[in-house]
């Protein structure tokens, strides 16, 4: 499920959902509609999926 993989990363990474939306998908309001079961297409939940893996690989490298 889409919304436990944002809400671990937000856990491990401390970066605040409002922000988290900002990036991924220009909704500061995103992961709280997330929450309240708001079902995102397609796309989006690709374009999470890469943002989450591009960050963890990036944290990986510094």
């Amino acid at each position: 499920m889409l919304i436990r993989t944002i809400e671990k990363f937000l856990r491990q990474t401390g970066m605040p959902a409002t922000k988290f939306g900002r990036l991924v998908a220009h909704d500061p309001r995103f992961v709280i509609d997330l929450r309240n079961g708001r079902i995102p297409r397609t796309g989006t939940e690709r374009r999470v999926q890469s943002f989450i893996a591009s960050y963890q690989g990036e944290a990986h490298v510094n």
